[in-house]
């Protein structure tokens, strides 16, 4: 997805009015000289003590002035401070940098702009809410820092879509998320797309939507570098790619409705003798005596070696028979074998005749789409993770980390969740912290 961010830019005009005053004619005697108008004088405001208090939600800073100026106020990602300029105020505080023993706040101090002008710099260790507020009697300029809040924004771009944006302030950092709420009753469908059309190569997500037409994206299962799928991806009733080991899935059925489990792939192709042998994998990179499925899906080509047998398959019947990096035509697959299975299918010609056998079980047979990736999240309402039974490494299932979800509230709609990570503005969440954050979402 892409966020566009408006930058508002207000431009004051100060516009000097002459006001003419007409006076009679003296009849008689010398023109008396024009008085002259005296300038200005602002009175300078001083900062006359610096005072702190903080706890675990808030830190406050208090400046007592002598006078409260038209004071404007920036927050600075890089370095992250906060920066108050103040002026025509000059600091008799006597205060200069005063450091803290705070999780978010490092230090205070005044910077001398010169020409009158004084500038309070506070350093952040994480990022914090401010809200700057006046006390006249005695006067003070009062600053707190929100260490933990939450704010959300929600548009409706579409009957039936909502899309809600939501910053939280926490102890380990802040957290950006981005949902997208479906109602599947709407209309809508969800529906896995192929970087390019295929499984091979990558393409940016935001050119994925445009190409597609799609009123929202977000990232589907893991995939390497290659594009080719880590997981199940099922597209048009078509398996696109299969897990290694049976991980958490959402599949879409002819009604629209959405399911999560965990399916098993099997498959297997019968060869005239009645031997059957197993189907290793679908449109990925062929292992030593391996049997790999591809189908229109993958490319254009298989993009094997010249190890092992290719045979192009048209319904049941072999049609062509290739060494490696077959051409895979609309409506037939490639059976690509190498090492001992190879030998196994050695007998095999144009014109024999094969069973291919694909299924991930009588109900997700049904699936017109299908998705894997994992681990499950929330059940029934409750947080179980599967982690460890679906033996996610620590680069999944350790610290914090950018996160893409899906989940199916209670009225049955579909939540699209992105977490932003790994940055200043957003640390990103642990998988139980997902979790959680899922079910608090409904």
């Amino acid at each position: 997805m892409e966020w566009i961010r408006k930058l508002g830019r207000t431009i004051t005009l100060v516009v000097l009015i002459a006001s003419v005053s007409q006076f009679p004619l003296a009849t008689a005697g010398p023109a008396a000289p024009a008085p002259t108008a005296a300038a200005p004088v602002t009175q300078a405001a001083f900062v006359d003590k610096v005072r702190f208090s903080q706890d675990s939600e808030q830190f406050r800073i208090v400046l007592d002035m002598t006078s409260i100026p038209a004071y404007t106020v920036s927050l600075v990602e890089s370095p992250q401070q906060l920066e108050i300029e103040l002026p025509d105020v000059v600091n008799r505080s006597g205060a200069g940098q005063l450091s803290f023993n705070d999780p978010f706040v490092e230090n205070f101090r005044f910077v001398d702009l010169g020409g009158g002008r004084l500038k309070a710099v506070i350093s952040l260790k994480l990022p914090v809410q401010p809200k700057i507020s006046v006390m006249n009697s005695p006067k003070r300029l009062v600053i707190d820092l929100q260490k933990y809040y939450e704010s959300k924004n929600e548009y409706v771009i579409a009957p039936g879509v909502v899309y809600r944006e939501i910053l939280k302030g926490r102890a380990d950092g802040p957290v950006k998320s981005f949902i997208l709420e479906v109602d599947l009753k709407s209309g809508y469908t969800l529906k896995p797309v192929l970087s390019n059309d295929s499984v091979a190569g990558i393409e940016v997500l935001s050119e994925m939507a445009e190409r597609t037409n799609g009123v929202a994206m977000i990232n589907g299962p893991y995939f390497m570098r290659s594009g080719e799928i880590l997981g199940l991806m099922k597209i048009d009733k078509t398996i696109v790619s299969t897990p290694e080991l049976p991980r958490t899935a959402v599949g879409v059925m002819p009604d629209g409705k959405l399911i999560f489990d965990a399916p098993s792939f099997t498959g297997y192709v019968e060869l005239p003798d009645k031997t059957k042998i197993p189907i290793d994998g679908i449109n990925r990179s062929r292992g030593e005596s391996e049997l790999i499925l591809y189908n229109s899906y993958y490319a254009f080509w298989t993009l094997t070696s010249g190890n092992g047998a290719e045979y192009i398959v048209r319904g049941d019947r072999v049609v062509e028979v290739r060494d490696y990096n077959s051409v895979i035509p609309d409506g037939a697959v490639v059976l690509s074998a190498t090492g001992r299975v190879a030998w196994q299918m050695a007998d095999l010609k144009v014109g024999s005749r094969v069973k291919i056998v694909q299924t991930l079980g009588d109900l997700w047979d049904k699936t017109v789409s299908a998705v894997g990736a994992g681990p499950s999240l929330v059940k029934n309402s409750e947080i179980y993770l599967t982690t460890l039974g679906e033996e996610f490494g620590s680069d999944v299932a350790g610290g914090r980390a950018p996160r893409t979800a899906l989940g199916l509230t209670k009225d049955g709609k579909a939540l699209l969740v992105v977490v932003d990570g790994r940055r200043r503005s957003s640390v990103g969440l642990t998988l139980l912290e997902l979790a959680q954050f899922m079910r608090e979402q409904g």
